[in-house]
């Protein structure tokens, strides 16, 4: 592994830059790609009247991340004894790779309907699913994770009391429902959020990026090398993305990059049983998520809104605040709720030695 197995904090830093030069280096390429084939971003008609001029900017920037992402966990990865989940890595790489080609497919489908809507609902949903529930009852029956939710400060709360055991042999198949319904909510609603947050220049890439940064810590923390190296890599490339995704956005990363983030998001939480704390840490995009229920719920009821515009970033660019003051503000409330979380975990994590 270059050399540097015996340095696992820089291994950690190492796969920042090299995920990041990955990006800036492959991205350039990719964007004059897309703009010969004429691949680009579909823009709601609802939406700002002054996101129309974004039309056709080369979207699914996705795709180098996400191969940014997986070259440099093949590069820098390795099998160590310190490691205390083997299985973390492949897994999470795993089900980040399947939502990217579902979120591909649907970015593809946008181009050529030369729509902003691409899959339907139903068919997204039923994809989410079978990859939830597959990383869920792979984690618990081969990866040792329990199916158990752990909150700061309160007991842990068992979610493995109703259990279905299948004996196949000498080999036994636990199917945990409420777990298995839990890792599906936090997965489909994370992959959710993040899409839904990708809305503005730089907007979801950065608040990942900073996400990204605890999420690495954490798992450092709890001697995962691996699932340290993945986090540290989503949050270089995402560094090198913004580069070209800063405003105005030479490209935007689609559904390809979205929604495989969030799901990559919230399988780092499960496998570093950080469910909770996760919340806390993407709490931007919780709010995100909640501004489009609130308003479609309300809407419903009333006919009125509560929001100029959901998601909530559109709201502030309705009362007119610039896109870039929307994007630096949510960064740094981003930032705020990623402390927050950290010194959660570490407070827990302190007092309830691993």
């Amino acid at each position: 592994m270059l050399g540097f197995t015996q340095y696992p904090t820089f291994q950690v830093f190492l796969a920042i830059f090299v995920s990041m030069a990955i990006t800036m280096a492959l991205l350039p390429l990719w964007i004059r790609i897309l703009r010969f084939r004429q691949i680009g971003q579909q823009i709601r008609a609802d939406g700002p009247q002054r996101h129309l001029i974004k039309q056709g900017t080369p979207t699914m920037g996705g795709v180098i991340i996400l191969g940014s992402v997986l070259i440099t966990v093949l590069l820098l990865s390795q099998t160590s004894p310190k490691d205390s989940s083997p299985l973390a890595l492949p897994l999470i790489c795993g089900v980040t790779l399947l939502t990217g080609v579902m979120g591909l497919i649907d970015d593809l489908s946008k181009v050529a309907k030369q729509r902003s809507l691409g899959l339907r609902p139903f068919a997204k949903m039923a994809c989410l699913t079978v990859i939830s529930v597959a990383f869920c009852l792979i984690a618990v029956n081969f990866a040792n994770v329990a199916p158990t939710v752990t909150i700061p400060f309160v007991p842990t709360i068992d979610l493995g009391i109703f259990t279905t055991t299948l004996h196949f042999g000498a080999t036994s198949f636990a199917i945990p429902w409420l777990y298995v319904l839990f890792v599906f909510l936090l997965m489909a609603g994370m992959s959710n959020a993040v899409n839904l947050t990708d809305g503005l220049d730089g907007l979801a890439g950065g608040t990942i990026m900073i996400a990204m940064v605890v999420m690495a810590a954490i798992a450092y923390r709890m001697d995962q090398l691996n699932t340290a190296l993945f986090a540290a890599a989503v949050t270089g490339a995402c560094v090198g993305f913004l580069w070209f995704n800063a405003h105005p956005a030479g490209i935007f990363m689609g559904d390809t990059g979205s929604l495989a983030l969030g799901v990559a998001f919230a399988a780092l939480a499960v496998m570093t049983k950080t469910e909770i704390v996760s919340l806390v840490v993407g709490g931007i995009f919780v709010i995100e998520a909640l501004s489009v229920m609130l308003q479609v719920g309300y809407f419903k009821l009333t006919k009125k809104r509560i929001f100029l515009m959901a998601p909530i970033h559109h709201h502030f660019e309705q009362k007119g605040w610039s896109e870039t003051k929307v994007v630096i503000r949510f960064w740094i409330i981003t930032a705020l709720f990623a402390s927050i979380g950290f010194a959660l975990f570490f407070a827990q994590s302190a007092s309830s030695p691993m």
